[in-house]
C-alpha cells in the first residue's frame, strides 16, 4: 500500500492526536476549557462522584500530556487504557442501563481504551521525546 512507507510517522501522528484529545477531556473537567456542550454541562453529578471525576481529570491531563509528547508514553497509555476501561463500566455501562456503547454513550471510552492499549504495546512511533 502506498502509505506503508509512512507507517512510523502515521503511528506518531496517531499517538499525538490521541494524547491531545485525551488531554482535552481532562482539562474540561479540571478547568472548564474547552467548554462542555450544553447537554454535558446540564448533567447532574452526585457529590459522591466528584472525587472520582477529579481523579479521572488528573489522570487524563497527565497521561494525555505524556502520550502526546511521547514521554514514557507506554506507561502513560497503559494507565489511560485502564482508566477508560474502568470508566466505561462505572459511568457508561452501569449508568446507561445498557452494555452497548452505541446506546450508553461510551463509544469514546471504548475507543480510547483500545487506542491506548495499542499504544502501550506498540510504543510511541515517530516524533516521540523518548521510546519508553
Amino acid at each position: 500500500m502506498f502509505l506503508s512507507r509512512y507507517s512510523a510517522q502515521l503511528h506518531g501522528i496517531f499517538r499525538v492526536m490521541t494524547g491531545l484529545l485525551f488531554l482535552q477531556h481532562g482539562l474540561q473537567k479540571l478547568v472548564g476549557f474547552p467548554p462542555m456542550s450544553p447537554a454535558m454541562a446540564a448533567m447532574h453529578v452526585p457529590d459522591s462522584a466528584k472525587p472520582v471525576l477529579l481523579a479521572a481529570a488528573v489522570i487524563e491531563t497527565i497521561t494525555g500530556t505524556l502520550v502526546a509528547l511521547g514521554f514514557f508514553s507506554r506507561w502513560a497509555a497503559f494507565v489511560a487504557s485502564g482508566e477508560m476501561a474502568i470508566g466505561y463500566f462505572i459511568a457508561h455501562a452501569a449508568m446507561g442501563h445498557s452494555i452497548f456503547p452505541a446506546t450508553n454513550g461510551g463509544d469514546a471510552a471504548v475507543l480510547f481504551c483500545f487506542a491506548f492499549l495499542f499504544l502501550a504495546g506498540a510504543g510511541p512511533g515517530a516524533f516521540a521525546a523518548n521510546q519508553k
